[in-house]
């Protein structure tokens, strides 16, 4: 996991009122894309919400963005970085690689970039990614809490070269000018 080499998946699924949408973008450890995808807005029924009832957010996600995202990528990822920790267990199932949830933090800097401690709560860590930034909060699931360490050694070598959860505001950015897009026809 240590070469520069190689790439990091970002995945996230929206979810409105009234429709689901997701994408997958992949990029090298400089952010640079090798791969983007992205699902179709979903917008289930009125008899689709009735009969799925509470399992229906499930079912989008996992069996209907998720299958069809994860299938569709063609340069695989080392790990998933995602937005929602929901989507750990299943992208994992799915992909059959390792995934985690990035999200910044308030705390005060940790004494050395590629610090990597555990936050006390299940599968939790602060990773100082970088010299100077806030510690990034990492959440993994409990079979990958084995390999943080090698997690984190992979994430501070491309924090070097990029901000690791930039990507998911180019994501974001994607979806929003493919909606405008759409609508423009």
């Amino acid at each position: 996991m240590g070469s520069a080499k190689q790439l990091i998946g970002y995945l996230m699924i929206d979810s409105q009122e009234d429709y689901f949408r997701g994408a997958a973008l992949v990029t090298d450890s400089r952010g640079i894309p090798s791969d983007f995808r992205y699902t179709e807005p979903v917008r289930p029924t009125k008899l689709e919400r009735i009969l799925y009832g509470n399992a229906l957010d499930i079912y989008l996600r996992e069996d209907i963005i998720l299958d069809n995202l994860l299938g569709a990528v063609q340069t695989k990822p080392v790990i998933w970085i995602l937005s929602d920790e929901g989507l750990i267990d299943p992208v994992q199932r799915i992909s059959r690689l390792p995934a985690m949830v990035i999200v910044g933090s308030a705390r005060s800097p940790l004494e050395q970039s590629g610090q990597c401690e555990p936050t006390g709560e299940d599968g939790v860590f602060m990773l100082q990614a970088d010299n100077i930034s806030a510690p990034l909060r990492l959440t993994v699931s409990q079979e990958n809490v084995s390999k943080i360490t090698q997690f984190a050694e992979f994430l501070t070598a491309a924090a070097e070269e990029m901000e690791l959860t930039e990507p998911f505001t180019r994501i974001t950015r994607a979806l929003e000018t493919v909606a405008e897009t759409e609508s423009e026809k």
